[in-house]
């Protein structure tokens, strides 16, 4: 009975102990998830290193807010080719503030968007489908990867999709000298936080595949925050008072490409989308 009851306690302290080491290696606030990650610095800079290839993991760009699978527009000729995966909003709060008069615009875009005019080869039909620039933020979210390329005066963001390109510029901020497919970009650093003031729209991008648009009143805000050695999350702003009532706001992550020797491979479209767009003219004749 005696050595029953010594192992009993014996057992009693082991897994009392263990628990107090299991506490003392528990992660404190400032240890773990709750401490704010600082990243490795760009040489010769207080500023964080974002070079890298990067790229988001979701559906934003067939639709910003929620969304259902779809059968999409050719399902007789593509099969599953052509589905629109279902997918979760990444607007906060769910839903874009459109004025009612843009609510019509939208549903009009959807219904068009593959509509093809060569004579209203600009304002008809979605952008990416006749392989124009996408715009900002739509190029951060398209499912291609994009390089960013840091100096301490400039950034330059290359876009793998129709080898779609921009320079924020870090100093002498000016004005856009005129409207541009991708805006123009004025940065600097909040913290870890680099923030990217764009206007100067032209207006003819779109924000997805639904139809979501702006128009050249558009002023983005945008936030790269790092948020692991592999990780960043993105914010962008967006204020148009031709086309919404309030500001509002997406946010995602963005994930590091990791393969060995990763690089932006070529996706030029043009010579892809001539039959689409100018089919119509050969044909008539």
């Amino acid at each position: 009975m005696l050595h029953r009851v010594t192992g009993s306690i014996l057992a009693i302290a082991i897994a009392a102990a263990a628990a107090v080491v299991m506490v003392a290696l528990w992660p404190t606030e400032t240890e773990g998830q709750g401490a704010a990650y600082q990243a490795p610095r760009l040489m010769g800079t207080p500023n964080p290193d974002l070079n890298g290839i990067w790229q988001t993991m979701g559906t934003a760009n067939w639709n910003l807010e929620d969304h259902s699978v779809d059968a999409g527009p050719y399902p007789s000729l593509l099969g599953t080719w052509g589905v629109q995966p279902a997918g979760q909003s990444v607007v906060v709060g769910g839903r874009i503030p459109y004025q009612d008069s843009a609510l019509n615009k939208r549903r009009e875009n959807f219904e068009t968007r593959l509509t093809m005019n060569p004579d209203e080869l600009s304002t008809q039909g979605d952008p990416e489908a006749k392989c124009m620039m996408p715009g900002i933020p739509r190029a951060t979210y398209l499912p291609f990867p994009f390089q960013i390329i840091q100096t301490r005066s400039k950034i330059l963001v290359a876009y793998q999709f129709n080898v779609a390109k921009r320079t924020i510029h870090m100093d002498n901020h000016t004005e856009a000298p005129i409207d541009f497919w991708m805006g123009w970009s004025n940065g600097h650093w909040e913290g870890d936080t680099l923030v990217v003031d764009v206007t100067g729209f032209n207006g003819l991008t779109w924000l997805d595949r639904a139809g979501n648009f702006h128009s050249e009143a558009l002023h983005v805000v945008e936030r790269f925050t790092p948020i692991s050695p592999h990780h960043m999350m993105y914010e962008a702003t967006l204020e148009d008072p031709n086309v919404y009532t309030e500001p509002w706001t997406i946010r995602m992550p963005l994930y590091r490409r990791l393969e060995d020797a990763a690089q932006l491979l070529e996706f030029r479209c043009v010579d892809i989308v001539e039959e689409f767009i100018y089919g119509s003219l050969t044909k008539a004749q």
